[in-house]
């Protein structure tokens, strides 16, 4: 008899996600911040020197989650006016929509109308993606490994990572994008057949993150080309990353 496997099992249960639009996470998950309309200037302040990315700026308060590392210092500051909720669905194609105000709760959102329409077109059934490192840390690149394991496997919806630039649809980028990895980027970038879609995983690829003012940096590439989703998180969950190439696709 497997003792083994079905002791793994009971302590475990099904791991298996069968819902993936509908999954709800821990209170411990730090997803999108809710912060009060009740904040004061002074208290705006204080929350934005203690936040190491920049993230959080003055007038009325807000959240940058494209630079946001989710340490929650400014919610252990302010614990009554900053709260970092469950909701991993915060993926969206527009970079201002990652801005999170004081006194707005509303959810972030992708445009469906900035989608490129041979987006959906093209590749609502299958779509493959060239991931590529640059400069991360591998925090992120494990949660994208994880978005295709057994428990989530994304690629029910024909969504996989490929060796190859030239079999790939178009690439994720991870990593603040050094100065040694820009060539690479954009090789890679440039061996992907037309059309093909940008997206960007991560508080370091989207804005830096922790290495922002980092000389070692070379963000050329990322101010040059369009992104057609920003998927932010440090790192990302799996869901937030799954729950937004589905948006992307209109996958229902």
């Amino acid at each position: 008899m497997p003792f083994k496997e079905l002791n793994i099992f009971r302590r475990h249960g099904r791991q298996f996600v069968p819902d993936l639009r509908g999954v709800l996470l821990p209170a411990i998950f730090r997803g999108k911040p809710v912060i009060s309309g009740e904040i004061t200037p002074a208290e705006t302040g204080m929350v934005a020197r203690l936040c190491p990315v920049g993230a959080i700026a003055p007038g009325p308060c807000s959240i940058d989650l494209g630079r946001c590392v989710f340490c929650r210092e400014c919610e252990f500051a302010l614990p009554a006016k900053i709260t970092f909720t469950s909701d991993y669905k915060i993926a969206t194609n527009v970079r201002e929509n990652l801005v999170v105000k004081a006194g707005d709760a509303a959810p972030v959102k992708l445009d469906p109308d900035k989608v490129r329409g041979e987006i959906r077109n093209l590749f609502r059934h299958a779509l493959k993606l060239r991931q590529v490192s640059a400069g991360g840390d591998n925090s992120a690149e494990m949660e994208l490994n994880a978005a295709g394991n057994v428990n989530f496997d994304m690629g029910r919806y024909g969504i996989e990572f490929v060796a190859s630039p030239r079999h790939a649809d178009g690439i994720v980028i991870t990593g603040p994008v050094s100065g040694n990895m820009a060539e690479a980027l954009q090789i890679c970038y440039d061996a992907v057949p037309a059309p093909k879609i940008i997206i960007l995983t991560g508080a370091d690829a989207i804005s830096g993150g922790l290495f922002a003012e980092s000389p070692a940096l070379k963000r050329d590439f990322i101010a040059d080309h369009a992104i057609d989703l920003y998927v932010p998180g440090n790192p990302p969950h799996p869901l937030t990353f799954i729950n937004g190439i589905m948006d992307l696709l209109g996958i229902r």
